[in-house]
């Protein structure tokens, strides 16, 4: 059989148990603009364009159609201000992400409807705390402590995994450093990270100095001149790595020289 007798509609099942219509729709995902989130106990940070605030307590990043994903953005603002005009306080994160995924899930039983061909992340703090979640067009809603979507985002993806340990005791500055090198890291060879082509959304806990209470620092999005000395300060870390690199050459190209030449070498016995 082949495969395009299985992908007419988003209700159908191949023989290996694949709806060929979500895949695809993950596939438009990955044509999107690379999107990175990390998050700490206090903190949360998403970057490049594409940055939507959907509560003062959570915003999201996109990748893939933008369409449709200011259709679901509309979605979880209005669940959102209904939560906290019925329960005077913000919706929870997961709340939110569970039933933006059963929203999108519907999508995949029905016919002639077709899944949402945008992936996000969810950033965003509730009464437990900071929560990064990963959309995926299935439906699928997972809470993770960094991620990345996007195109060329395995890259990124490989250097939150090498550096994961280190967010839980990260500040905002640091987070942010690290949110901005995962985005370096999914650059191809030519181009750099600007402030044309960069934006950071940050939203955390902050304490109350008149209560000594923690409160909600609204979710911001950060773009322009605003990003300016965050991304000189990744250049210059740059910089730096690549200076320690040339001296750590030299040192053992000079001392590797004189057994190179033919001079004895004493061996402590």
């Amino acid at each position: 059989m082949f495969r395009n007798n299985y992908d007419n509609d988003s209700v159908t099942f191949s023989p290996q148990g694949r709806i060929f219509q979500v895949e695809y729709a993950g596939e438009a995902v990955k044509q999107g603009s690379v999107v990175v989130g990390i998050r700490n106990a206090e903190e949360l940070s998403s970057y490049q364009k594409k940055l939507f605030a959907i509560d003062e307590h959570v915003g999201i990043a996109i990748a893939g159609l933008t369409s449709d994903a200011r259709v679901l953005s509309n979605f979880m603002k209005t669940q959102s201000m209904q939560h906290t005009m019925v329960y005077g306080r913000h919706m929870p994160l997961h709340q939110l992400a569970s039933l933006l995924g059963e929203k999108a899930q519907l999508n995949t039983q029905h016919y002639g409807k077709r899944p949402y061909g945008v992936g996000l992340l969810v950033a965003g703090v509730d009464d437990k705390g900071t929560h990064l979640y990963e959309f995926q067009p299935s439906g699928m809603a997972e809470e993770m402590v960094a991620f990345a979507i996007g195109a060329r985002s395995q890259m990124a993806r490989t250097y939150l995994e090498r550096n994961i340990e280190k967010f839980a005791d990260c500040g905002r500055e640091e987070l942010v450093m690290h949110g901005l090198k995962a985005l370096k890291e999914s650059l191809v060879q030519d181009k750099e990270l600007t402030v044309d082509n960069t934006s950071v959304g940050v939203v955390g806990l902050v304490k109350d100095d008149s209560t000594g209470r923690t409160k909600v620092e609204p979710f911001k999005v950060h773009d322009g001149r605003d990003v300016k000395d965050w991304i000189d300060a990744v250049s210059d870390d740059k910089d730096d790595d690549d200076d320690d690199d040339d001296d750590e050459e030299e040192e053992t190209t000079t001392s590797a020289a004189p057994a190179a030449g033919g001079d004895s070498m004493e061996v402590d016995s």
